[in-house]
Protein backbone atom coordinates (compact mmCIF):
# COMPACT_ATOMS: atom_id res chain seq x y z
CA UNK A 1 0.00 0.00 0.00
CA UNK A 2 1.50 3.27 -1.31
CA UNK A 3 2.27 6.10 1.88
CA UNK A 4 0.31 8.19 -0.04
CA UNK A 5 -3.02 6.54 0.22
CA UNK A 6 -3.89 7.67 3.77
CA UNK A 7 -4.77 11.04 5.36
CA UNK A 8 -7.18 13.19 4.24
CA UNK A 9 -5.66 16.03 5.72
CA UNK A 10 -2.55 15.84 3.41
CA UNK A 11 -2.44 16.26 -0.74
CA UNK A 12 -3.06 13.54 -2.62
CA UNK A 13 -1.35 11.91 -5.30
CA UNK A 14 -1.31 13.43 -8.87
CA UNK A 15 -2.38 10.15 -10.09
CA UNK A 16 -5.88 9.01 -10.81
CA UNK A 17 -5.95 6.19 -8.94
CA UNK A 18 -8.03 6.64 -6.19
CA UNK A 19 -8.44 4.32 -3.50
CA UNK A 20 -11.53 3.55 -1.49
CA UNK A 21 -12.68 4.87 2.39
CA UNK A 22 -11.77 1.24 3.93
CA UNK A 23 -8.37 0.90 2.57
CA UNK A 24 -7.31 4.84 2.57
CA UNK A 25 -8.60 8.19 3.97
CA UNK A 26 -8.02 10.06 0.74
CA UNK A 27 -10.43 11.41 -1.51
CA UNK A 28 -10.78 11.84 -5.07
CA UNK A 29 -10.72 14.88 -7.49
CA UNK A 30 -8.70 17.16 -4.68
CA UNK A 31 -5.77 17.70 -6.36
CA UNK A 32 -5.08 20.66 -8.67
CA UNK A 33 -2.30 19.04 -10.49
CA UNK A 34 -4.55 15.98 -11.90
CA UNK A 35 -7.98 16.29 -13.49
CA UNK A 36 -10.85 14.52 -12.66
CA UNK A 37 -11.37 11.32 -13.74
CA UNK A 38 -14.52 12.13 -15.14
CA UNK A 39 -11.75 14.94 -17.92
CA UNK A 40 -9.90 11.86 -19.18
CA UNK A 41 -12.59 10.53 -21.17
CA UNK A 42 -15.01 7.55 -20.29
CA UNK A 43 -13.88 4.35 -19.11
CA UNK A 44 -14.67 0.90 -19.53
CA UNK A 45 -16.26 -0.92 -16.32
CA UNK A 46 -12.95 -3.22 -17.06
CA UNK A 47 -10.94 0.26 -16.33
CA UNK A 48 -13.08 1.19 -13.80
CA UNK A 49 -12.47 -1.52 -12.14
CA UNK A 50 -8.71 -1.39 -12.57
CA UNK A 51 -8.38 1.77 -11.39
CA UNK A 52 -9.79 0.90 -7.84
CA UNK A 53 -7.52 -0.11 -5.33
CA UNK A 54 -7.08 -3.77 -4.69
CA UNK A 55 -9.43 -3.65 -0.73
CA UNK A 56 -11.88 -2.40 -3.47
CA UNK A 57 -11.51 -5.19 -5.84
CA UNK A 58 -11.57 -7.70 -3.62
CA UNK A 59 -14.11 -6.36 -1.40
CA UNK A 60 -17.37 -8.11 -3.06
CA UNK A 61 -15.77 -11.69 -3.55
CA UNK A 62 -14.36 -11.28 0.34
CA UNK A 63 -17.93 -9.85 1.38
CA UNK A 64 -20.02 -13.08 -0.74
CA UNK A 65 -17.48 -15.73 0.97
CA UNK A 66 -18.10 -14.27 4.27
CA UNK A 67 -22.02 -14.02 3.50
CA UNK A 68 -21.80 -18.29 2.85
CA UNK A 69 -19.08 -18.60 5.74
CA UNK A 70 -21.38 -17.26 7.95
CA UNK A 71 -24.30 -19.45 6.82
CA UNK A 72 -22.39 -22.47 7.41
CA UNK A 73 -21.08 -21.64 10.84
CA UNK A 74 -24.61 -21.05 11.51
CA UNK A 75 -25.91 -24.46 10.38
CA UNK A 76 -22.65 -26.45 12.13
CA UNK A 77 -22.69 -25.14 15.41
CA UNK A 78 -25.49 -26.04 17.59
CA UNK A 79 -28.68 -23.78 18.51
CA UNK A 80 -27.86 -23.95 22.01
CA UNK A 81 -24.50 -22.54 22.04
CA UNK A 82 -25.60 -19.98 18.53
CA UNK A 83 -28.04 -18.14 21.51
CA UNK A 84 -25.41 -18.27 24.24
CA UNK A 85 -23.68 -15.83 22.27
CA UNK A 86 -25.82 -14.11 20.12
CA UNK A 87 -29.53 -14.16 21.53
CA UNK A 88 -29.80 -11.57 23.88
CA UNK A 89 -32.57 -12.69 25.91
CA UNK A 90 -30.92 -15.79 26.84
CA UNK A 91 -29.66 -15.70 30.61
CA UNK A 92 -25.86 -15.38 31.00
CA UNK A 93 -25.39 -14.50 27.23
CA UNK A 94 -22.67 -11.92 25.94
CA UNK A 95 -25.02 -9.17 25.12
CA UNK A 96 -25.17 -4.87 26.18
CA UNK A 97 -28.15 -3.16 25.70
CA UNK A 98 -29.83 -5.86 24.15
CA UNK A 99 -27.24 -6.43 21.13
CA UNK A 100 -24.63 -9.35 21.10
CA UNK A 101 -21.10 -8.48 23.05
CA UNK A 102 -19.75 -10.07 18.76
CA UNK A 103 -21.74 -8.28 16.97
CA UNK A 104 -21.24 -4.94 19.09
CA UNK A 105 -17.32 -5.07 19.13
CA UNK A 106 -17.60 -5.89 14.66
CA UNK A 107 -19.75 -2.77 14.84
CA UNK A 108 -17.56 -0.36 16.39
CA UNK A 109 -14.29 -1.93 14.68
CA UNK A 110 -16.21 -1.44 11.78
CA UNK A 111 -16.84 2.75 12.14
CA UNK A 112 -13.80 3.18 14.08
CA UNK A 113 -11.15 3.98 11.41
CA UNK A 114 -13.81 5.86 8.60
CA UNK A 115 -14.35 8.19 11.76
CA UNK A 116 -10.90 8.81 12.21
CA UNK A 117 -10.07 9.98 8.49
CA UNK A 118 -12.69 12.42 8.72
CA UNK A 119 -11.19 15.93 8.68
CA UNK A 120 -12.86 17.06 12.07
CA UNK A 121 -10.89 20.32 12.16
CA UNK A 122 -12.19 21.85 9.13
CA UNK A 123 -15.75 21.54 10.59
CA UNK A 124 -15.61 25.49 11.20
CA UNK A 125 -15.13 25.75 7.70
CA UNK A 126 -17.44 23.81 5.64
CA UNK A 127 -20.44 25.29 7.93
CA UNK A 128 -19.33 28.56 6.49
CA UNK A 129 -20.72 27.42 3.43
CA UNK A 130 -24.78 28.24 2.59
CA UNK A 131 -24.89 24.68 0.69
CA UNK A 132 -24.58 22.60 3.64
CA UNK A 133 -27.38 24.09 4.99
CA UNK A 134 -29.33 23.21 1.97
CA UNK A 135 -27.70 19.58 2.01
CA UNK A 136 -29.30 19.21 5.74
CA UNK A 137 -32.43 20.35 4.34
CA UNK A 138 -32.77 17.61 1.93
CA UNK A 139 -31.73 14.94 3.97
CA UNK A 140 -34.35 16.44 6.35
CA UNK A 141 -36.87 15.43 3.33
CA UNK A 142 -35.79 12.18 2.15
CA UNK A 143 -34.93 10.64 5.34
CA UNK A 144 -37.71 11.00 7.22
CA UNK A 145 -40.41 12.30 4.48
CA UNK A 146 -39.65 9.92 1.29
CA UNK A 147 -37.79 7.13 2.48
CA UNK A 148 -40.16 5.85 4.83
CA UNK A 149 -43.11 6.05 3.06
CA UNK A 150 -41.28 4.41 0.00
CA UNK A 151 -40.47 1.29 2.22
CA UNK A 152 -44.17 1.26 3.37
CA UNK A 153 -45.13 0.98 -0.27
CA UNK A 154 -42.80 -1.82 -0.93
CA UNK A 155 -43.31 -3.45 1.84
CA UNK A 156 -47.25 -3.93 1.01
CA UNK A 157 -46.55 -4.60 -2.68
CA UNK A 158 -44.55 -7.25 -1.77
CA UNK A 159 -46.08 -8.39 0.98
CA UNK A 160 -49.42 -7.77 0.82
CA UNK A 161 -51.19 -10.69 2.80
CA UNK A 162 -52.30 -11.24 5.94
CA UNK A 163 -49.96 -13.81 6.92
CA UNK A 164 -47.07 -11.81 6.11
CA UNK A 165 -48.23 -8.55 8.78
CA UNK A 166 -45.43 -9.14 10.98
CA UNK A 167 -42.82 -9.80 8.20
CA UNK A 168 -44.21 -6.69 7.26
CA UNK A 169 -43.68 -4.61 10.10
CA UNK A 170 -40.65 -6.46 10.50
CA UNK A 171 -39.62 -4.66 7.13
CA UNK A 172 -41.35 -1.19 8.33
CA UNK A 173 -39.04 -0.51 11.20
CA UNK A 174 -36.06 -1.30 8.94
CA UNK A 175 -37.51 1.22 6.71
CA UNK A 176 -37.76 4.25 9.63
CA UNK A 177 -34.30 3.58 11.08
CA UNK A 178 -31.99 5.88 9.47
CA UNK A 179 -28.69 4.88 8.83
CA UNK A 180 -26.07 7.14 11.11
CA UNK A 181 -22.59 5.50 10.74
CA UNK A 182 -22.23 2.76 7.88
CA UNK A 183 -23.21 5.07 5.35
CA UNK A 184 -19.22 6.70 5.70
CA UNK A 185 -18.25 3.23 4.58
CA UNK A 186 -20.50 3.33 1.21
CA UNK A 187 -19.83 7.14 0.70
CA UNK A 188 -15.67 6.22 1.07
CA UNK A 189 -15.27 3.33 -1.74
CA UNK A 190 -18.09 5.30 -4.32
CA UNK A 191 -15.16 8.33 -3.41
CA UNK A 192 -18.37 10.77 -2.30
CA UNK A 193 -17.98 13.57 0.07
CA UNK A 194 -17.07 12.19 3.77
CA UNK A 195 -16.80 15.12 5.47
CA UNK A 196 -20.53 16.18 4.34
CA UNK A 197 -21.77 12.39 5.07
CA UNK A 198 -19.90 12.91 8.83
CA UNK A 199 -22.19 15.86 9.14
CA UNK A 200 -25.33 14.25 7.85
CA UNK A 201 -24.87 11.45 9.96
CA UNK A 202 -24.59 13.35 13.18
CA UNK A 203 -27.61 15.60 11.82
CA UNK A 204 -29.69 12.41 11.47
CA UNK A 205 -28.46 10.68 14.97
CA UNK A 206 -30.41 13.43 16.63
CA UNK A 207 -33.21 13.40 14.56
CA UNK A 208 -33.73 9.59 15.02
CA UNK A 209 -33.48 10.76 19.09
CA UNK A 210 -36.59 12.56 18.72
CA UNK A 211 -38.30 10.82 15.62
CA UNK A 212 -37.53 7.40 15.41
CA UNK A 213 -39.99 6.07 18.42
CA UNK A 214 -43.17 7.98 17.23
CA UNK A 215 -42.33 6.99 13.58
CA UNK A 216 -41.95 3.70 14.55
CA UNK A 217 -45.21 3.24 16.58
CA UNK A 218 -46.91 5.02 13.45
CA UNK A 219 -45.55 2.65 10.28
CA UNK A 220 -45.49 -0.66 12.23
CA UNK A 221 -48.44 -0.40 14.52
CA UNK A 222 -50.90 1.57 12.21
CA UNK A 223 -49.59 2.08 8.53
CA UNK A 224 -48.37 -1.36 8.66
CA UNK A 225 -51.13 -3.47 9.10
CA UNK A 226 -54.71 -4.02 8.27
CA UNK A 227 -57.37 -2.02 11.03
CA UNK A 228 -58.53 -4.24 13.30
CA UNK A 229 -55.58 -6.81 13.46
CA UNK A 230 -55.08 -8.20 16.66
CA UNK A 231 -51.03 -8.49 16.80
CA UNK A 232 -48.65 -7.07 19.67
CA UNK A 233 -48.08 -3.17 19.78
CA UNK A 234 -44.80 -1.99 19.31
CA UNK A 235 -43.18 -0.74 23.05
CA UNK A 236 -40.72 2.10 22.64
CA UNK A 237 -38.85 4.42 25.21
CA UNK A 238 -36.65 7.81 23.91
CA UNK A 239 -34.06 6.46 25.86
CA UNK A 240 -33.67 3.20 23.96
CA UNK A 241 -32.99 4.88 21.05
CA UNK A 242 -30.77 7.24 22.50
CA UNK A 243 -28.80 4.63 24.02
CA UNK A 244 -28.53 3.20 20.81
CA UNK A 245 -27.32 6.01 18.97
CA UNK A 246 -25.14 6.89 21.42
CA UNK A 247 -23.27 3.22 21.56
CA UNK A 248 -23.60 3.08 17.55
CA UNK A 249 -21.98 6.43 16.82
CA UNK A 250 -20.93 8.05 19.60
CA UNK A 251 -18.71 5.64 20.83
CA UNK A 252 -16.52 5.16 17.08
CA UNK A 253 -16.70 8.80 16.61
CA UNK A 254 -15.35 9.40 20.25
CA UNK A 255 -12.57 6.95 19.27
CA UNK A 256 -12.32 8.77 15.51
CA UNK A 257 -12.18 12.00 16.52
CA UNK A 258 -9.41 11.65 19.48
CA UNK A 259 -7.00 8.93 17.06
CA UNK A 260 -7.28 11.49 14.71
CA UNK A 261 -5.89 14.31 17.11
CA UNK A 262 -3.24 11.88 18.56
CA UNK A 263 -1.96 11.51 15.04
CA UNK A 264 -1.97 15.26 13.93
CA UNK A 265 -0.16 16.18 16.50
CA UNK A 266 2.60 13.45 17.54
CA UNK A 267 2.90 11.82 13.77
CA UNK A 268 5.03 13.45 11.29
CA UNK A 269 3.00 13.26 7.70
CA UNK A 270 4.63 10.53 6.18
CA UNK A 271 4.03 8.43 9.50
CA UNK A 272 0.25 9.79 9.23
CA UNK A 273 -0.34 8.44 5.70
CA UNK A 274 1.21 5.22 6.84
CA UNK A 275 -0.71 5.03 9.68
CA UNK A 276 -4.39 5.93 8.62
CA UNK A 277 -3.83 3.57 5.64
CA UNK A 278 -3.08 0.57 7.50
CA UNK A 279 -5.74 1.65 9.95
CA UNK A 280 -8.37 1.43 7.44
CA UNK A 281 -7.59 -2.45 6.76
CA UNK A 282 -8.95 -3.16 10.31
CA UNK A 283 -12.61 -1.10 8.96
CA UNK A 284 -12.50 -3.40 5.96
CA UNK A 285 -11.61 -6.80 8.48
CA UNK A 286 -14.33 -5.43 10.66
CA UNK A 287 -16.92 -5.12 7.91
CA UNK A 288 -16.00 -8.75 6.57
CA UNK A 289 -16.52 -9.73 10.56
CA UNK A 290 -19.98 -8.11 11.03
CA UNK A 291 -21.28 -10.41 8.37
CA UNK A 292 -19.75 -13.44 9.18
CA UNK A 293 -21.43 -12.83 12.67
CA UNK A 294 -25.08 -11.40 11.15
CA UNK A 295 -25.29 -14.52 8.82
CA UNK A 296 -24.44 -17.25 11.45
CA UNK A 297 -27.16 -15.90 13.68
CA UNK A 298 -29.25 -16.49 11.24
CA UNK A 299 -27.39 -18.94 9.08
CA UNK A 300 -30.22 -21.90 10.51
CA UNK A 301 -33.14 -19.25 9.91
CA UNK A 302 -32.20 -18.11 6.85
CA UNK A 303 -32.06 -22.34 6.06
CA UNK A 304 -35.26 -23.48 7.51
CA UNK A 305 -37.12 -20.09 6.29
CA UNK A 306 -35.88 -19.97 3.01
CA UNK A 307 -39.16 -19.42 1.06
CA UNK A 308 -40.59 -16.78 3.65
CA UNK A 309 -36.59 -15.07 3.59
CA UNK A 310 -37.02 -14.75 0.04
CA UNK A 311 -40.28 -13.21 0.32
CA UNK A 312 -38.72 -10.73 2.53
CA UNK A 313 -35.71 -10.10 0.62
CA UNK A 314 -37.94 -8.70 -2.34
CA UNK A 315 -39.13 -5.07 -0.30
CA UNK A 316 -35.81 -4.57 0.80
CA UNK A 317 -34.03 -4.97 -2.55
CA UNK A 318 -36.73 -2.68 -3.96
CA UNK A 319 -36.39 -0.37 -1.56
CA UNK A 320 -32.19 -0.07 -1.45
CA UNK A 321 -32.66 0.52 -5.21
CA UNK A 322 -34.93 2.61 -5.71
CA UNK A 323 -34.21 5.34 -2.58
CA UNK A 324 -30.54 5.75 -4.13
CA UNK A 325 -31.08 5.68 -7.59
CA UNK A 326 -34.00 8.35 -7.41
CA UNK A 327 -31.81 10.20 -4.86
CA UNK A 328 -28.70 9.94 -7.53
CA UNK A 329 -30.30 10.80 -10.82
CA UNK A 330 -32.32 13.40 -9.28
CA UNK A 331 -29.17 15.33 -8.35
CA UNK A 332 -27.56 14.66 -11.41
CA UNK A 333 -30.55 16.19 -13.18
CA UNK A 334 -30.14 19.07 -10.46
CA UNK A 335 -26.85 19.67 -11.27
CA UNK A 336 -27.60 20.56 -14.62
CA UNK A 337 -29.17 23.43 -13.59
CA UNK A 338 -26.87 27.03 -13.01
CA UNK A 339 -27.45 26.97 -9.52
CA UNK A 340 -27.34 23.31 -9.42
CA UNK A 341 -23.76 23.05 -10.58
CA UNK A 342 -22.06 24.58 -7.84
CA UNK A 343 -24.29 22.68 -4.84
CA UNK A 344 -25.26 18.95 -6.77
CA UNK A 345 -21.81 17.69 -7.71
CA UNK A 346 -21.07 14.11 -7.80
CA UNK A 347 -19.59 14.35 -4.37
CA UNK A 348 -22.35 15.62 -2.91
CA UNK A 349 -25.04 13.60 -4.58
CA UNK A 350 -23.46 9.90 -3.97
CA UNK A 351 -23.38 10.78 -0.16
CA UNK A 352 -27.27 12.29 0.16
CA UNK A 353 -28.05 8.91 -2.18
CA UNK A 354 -26.30 6.41 0.33
CA UNK A 355 -27.09 8.58 2.95
CA UNK A 356 -31.36 8.12 2.27
CA UNK A 357 -30.56 4.99 1.35
CA UNK A 358 -28.83 2.98 4.19
CA UNK A 359 -30.70 2.36 7.37
CA UNK A 360 -29.49 1.34 11.27
CA UNK A 361 -30.22 -2.33 10.95
CA UNK A 362 -28.67 -2.22 14.67
CA UNK A 363 -31.20 -0.35 16.25
CA UNK A 364 -33.91 -2.03 13.94
CA UNK A 365 -32.34 -5.64 14.98
CA UNK A 366 -32.29 -4.25 18.75
CA UNK A 367 -35.95 -2.79 18.73
CA UNK A 368 -37.46 -6.02 17.34
CA UNK A 369 -35.73 -8.61 19.55
CA UNK A 370 -36.38 -6.53 22.64
CA UNK A 371 -40.14 -5.71 21.56
CA UNK A 372 -41.37 -9.26 20.09
CA UNK A 373 -38.19 -11.61 21.05
CA UNK A 374 -35.44 -13.17 18.79
CA UNK A 375 -37.55 -15.72 17.55
CA UNK A 376 -40.46 -13.69 15.86
CA UNK A 377 -40.91 -12.88 12.12
CA UNK A 378 -40.19 -9.12 12.81
CA UNK A 379 -37.10 -10.08 14.11
CA UNK A 380 -36.15 -12.03 11.03
CA UNK A 381 -37.31 -9.03 8.68
CA UNK A 382 -35.02 -6.90 10.83
CA UNK A 383 -32.30 -8.80 10.77
CA UNK A 384 -32.67 -9.72 6.89
CA UNK A 385 -32.28 -5.61 6.23
CA UNK A 386 -28.25 -5.61 7.13
CA UNK A 387 -28.00 -9.25 5.21
CA UNK A 388 -29.64 -7.43 2.11
CA UNK A 389 -28.11 -3.66 2.56
CA UNK A 390 -24.31 -4.95 2.33
CA UNK A 391 -24.38 -6.60 -1.08
CA UNK A 392 -26.90 -4.34 -2.80
CA UNK A 393 -24.78 -1.07 -1.52
CA UNK A 394 -21.69 -2.51 -2.13
CA UNK A 395 -22.38 -3.01 -5.71
CA UNK A 396 -24.20 0.56 -5.91
CA UNK A 397 -20.70 1.96 -4.93
CA UNK A 398 -19.31 0.35 -7.88
CA UNK A 399 -22.47 1.55 -10.00
CA UNK A 400 -21.72 5.01 -8.82
CA UNK A 401 -17.98 5.22 -10.20
CA UNK A 402 -19.31 4.06 -13.42
CA UNK A 403 -22.35 6.20 -13.73
CA UNK A 404 -19.77 8.70 -12.56
CA UNK A 405 -17.42 8.50 -15.58
CA UNK A 406 -20.48 8.00 -17.70
CA UNK A 407 -22.10 10.38 -16.93
CA UNK A 408 -19.26 12.93 -16.99
CA UNK A 409 -20.19 14.48 -13.41
CA UNK A 410 -17.46 16.01 -12.20
CA UNK A 411 -17.49 17.56 -8.48
CA UNK A 412 -19.66 20.81 -7.65
CA UNK A 413 -17.61 23.55 -9.17
CA UNK A 414 -16.35 26.25 -7.33
CA UNK A 415 -14.02 29.44 -7.86
CA UNK A 416 -10.49 29.11 -9.55
CA UNK A 417 -9.24 30.49 -6.64
CA UNK A 418 -10.52 27.69 -4.47
CA UNK A 419 -9.05 25.42 -6.48
CA UNK A 420 -5.63 24.25 -4.64
CA UNK A 421 -8.28 23.90 -1.23
CA UNK A 422 -9.34 20.54 0.57
CA UNK A 423 -13.08 20.12 0.26
CA UNK A 424 -13.59 21.60 3.32
CA UNK A 425 -11.53 24.72 2.31
CA UNK A 426 -14.00 24.69 -0.92
CA UNK A 427 -17.49 24.64 1.02
CA UNK A 428 -15.80 28.21 2.39
CA UNK A 429 -14.87 29.77 -0.92
CA UNK A 430 -18.72 28.86 -2.26
CA UNK A 431 -19.53 31.25 -0.16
Amino acid sequence: MSNSQADTSAKPPSSSRASSHLTSGERPNCDPAAPPATTQGTMSAMQLFRSLSWGDRLLAPLVLAAMILGVGLGNAVPQDRLDDIFDASTPGSASWEGVSVPLLVGLLVMIWPAMSKVQWEKMPILFKSRTIYVHLGISLVLNWIVAPFIMAACAWIALPEASMDRERRGVLLVGVARCIAMVIIWTGIAQGDTDYCAILVVFNSVLQIVLFSPYAILFCDILGVRAGTDLAQLSLAYDQVAKAVGIYLGIPLAAGAVTRVIALTTLSKQRRDQFFGYFGLLGMAGLLYVIIVLFMSQGRAIIDNIGTVFRICVPLIMYFTIVWTTTFLSFWKFSQSRWGSHAGGYDKAVTQAFTAGSNNFELAIAVATASFGTDAPEALAATLGPLIEVPVLLVLSYVALYLRDKMRWEPAAVPKEAEGLSLAEKGSAER
